[in-house]
């Protein structure tokens, strides 16, 4: 049902047929047949017609809505309705149900609707306390209205307008909520949105703070979103530890006193409500849903994102292409120049800087149609420790690197299958920006360690030095094209062509700083 319309069906579920009849009346009024007898026999006898009969229908009266009321005369019959109603994109709003009955009482009922049904309003109208209104929502949720026999006319036109009003406010919110899911935005655009959204949140749960965020790779919340002042009022750790205490339990939401966290992976919300009572079941279900949608539009943008940086690559490699085959050849014979001037006794000095500028200019080459021709894997079985000290080889004629020491750690015979060029590439590209950084950094005793090691299923590379590690800043896009800090040297391609090898191989890479920066690539056996 379109979010726009009034959705004003409502299901009374009671053994009593007298009590069913009497609930059906008062919402949906009939005009009673011999009155319209009477009236027309009025008709015939006097000149004006008589006042209409004293039932009518709602739509007389703007304060109601027109209500549309099935009946059903026990739980299990009440329940299948609902799911019939459901499954037909047509639920009901409200159910009005009776505490005793036969077969399913009116909480055992309750609780097996709300497995189905979240946001319907229950109104259980009963002349019996056979429950406290405390187990009643403890059970069936807080979106369970209690109301004492007997009861009035205008008692229940007024319970069940508030009902359907309160839940077709819920629809629409849910109709707003969802098209965030749908869209698709820069990220300047999407962190507007969160911030607006968030924003409505905290006033829909009454919440004093919200804050939105995801924990990176190194395990630490990134708040991404917020309204109040959670992180000063309560920091960063406790919000931390209340997150990864609600994930423990297996939950979507947590409420402690006047903290409640909730997840929709990979997202977490964290609220300070004003007190300690207990958030309506609809509400929760909003921020469900809201976590939902938001993590979905995140990705959306992520994705376009990415679409709009492989376009510009892709434009860009279509534009220099050319160019750069052309000019590759002759930007390799630099090397060979350089031999060439030593045989002649040409100053060492001078052939030193040549032959490093020709390695530079050729590794940029390389680096950038690497990344753009993203050509496929050639798997065959590569020895990783040969890998390992061939990358170590590419790297020997970094100057000033020849101060650093490289420590290498693996098994006697490490083997999987891969594409030992890419594998090789991606380690040199690993070691030498660790070079790069502890000569740029003026590391005293600068060390690179290489650790190896191997389970039935993956093989883990660590590389780590003693740099200064990797800077806040750039952590988070550490492996985008064009991402680099504090290099004279290099495209910033060296990391983004590491991902994009290591995850042809079905592999991972992350980064933490650790006394320097630690690399670590996990790549499957087969």
């Amino acid at each position: 049902m379109p979010a726009q319309e009034l959705n004003t069906r409502v299901l009374v579920i009671d053994d009593e047929e007298m009590v069913r009849d009497s609930i059906k009346q008062i919402l949906q009024p009939e005009t009673a047949p011999e009155s319209e007898a009477i009236a027309a026999a009025a008709d015939l006898l006097f000149d004006e017609p008589v006042t209409e009969p004293a039932l009518t229908s709602h739509s007389a009266l703007s304060v109601f809505p027109d209500f549309t009321v099935d009946l059903a005369v026990n739980g299990k019959q009440g329940y299948e309705m609902i799911k019939a109603a459901l499954e037909a994109g047509n639920p009901y709003a409200v159910i009005f149900l009776d505490m005793r009955m036969p077969g399913w009482d009116g909480l055992e009922t309750a609780i097996h609707i709300r497995k189905i049904d979240q946001k319907a309003e229950i109104i259980i109208v009963t002349a019996y306390s056979d429950h406290s209104i405390e187990d009643i929502i403890s059970k069936a949720g807080h979106n369970v209205g209690y109301h004492v026999k007997p009861y009035a006319s205008e008692e229940i036109l007024q319970l069940a307008t508030k009902a359907v009003y309160e839940y077709n406010r819920i629809i629409n919110l849910e109709s707003l909520i969802s098209v965030i899911g749908n869209i698709q935005l820069s990220q300047k655009q999407l962190d507007r949105l969160l911030q607006n959204i968030v924003d409505q949140l905290a006033a829909y749960i009454n919440a004093e703070s919200v804050l939105l965020g995801k924990f990176n790779e190194e395990g630490e919340y990134m708040p991404l979103a917020s309204v109040g002042k959670t992180e000063e009022l309560l920091g960063i750790d406790l919000i931390q530890q209340q997150i990864l205490s609600m994930k423990n339990q297996d939950r979507p939401f947590v409420q402690i006193g006047n903290l409640l966290t909730a997840h929709m992976e990979p997202y977490d919300v964290f609220a300070i409500l004003p007190d300690e009572s207990k958030l309506r079941t609809e509400k929760l279900y909003l921020l469900q849903l809201f976590l939902n949608n938001a993590a979905q539009a995140i990705l959306n943008a992520e994705l376009q994102e990415a679409l709009m940086r492989k376009e510009k690559l892709t434009a860009a490699g279509n534009a220099v292409g050319m160019l750069m085959h052309d000019l590759r050849t002759p930007i390799k014979s630099i090397a060979l120049i350089a031999d060439m001037l030593d045989m002649q006794g040409a100053d060492q000095e001078t052939t030193s800087l040549l032959r490093e500028a020709g390695r530079q200019a050729s590794e940029i080459f390389d680096d950038f149609l690497d990344y753009l021709r993203e050509t496929p894997l050639e798997k065959q079985p590569v020895d990783l420790n040969l890998a390992v000290q061939q990358a170590i080889k590419l790297c020997e004629d970094r100057t000033p690197g020849h101060g650093v020491t490289i420590d290498v750690q693996s098994p006697e015979s490490v083997e999987i299958m891969g594409d030992g060029s890419k594998l090789k590439r991606s380690l040199s590209n690993l070691i030498g920006n660790s070079i790069d950084a502890l000569n740029s950094n003026k590391v005293d005793s600068p060390v690179i360690k290489v650790r190896l090691s191997e389970s039935a299923k993956f093989v883990q590379i660590v590389v780590s030095d003693n740099g200064p590690g990797i800077p806040d800043e750039i952590r988070a896009t550490l492996f985008e094209p064009f991402v680099t800090k504090n290099k004279s040297t290099g495209t910033g391609l060296g990391l983004a062509i590491v991902r994009q090898f290591i995850e042809g191989h079905n592999g991972s890479v992350t980064v933490h700083n650790d006394e320097g920066a630690v690399f670590t690539l996990q790549i499957p056996r087969c």
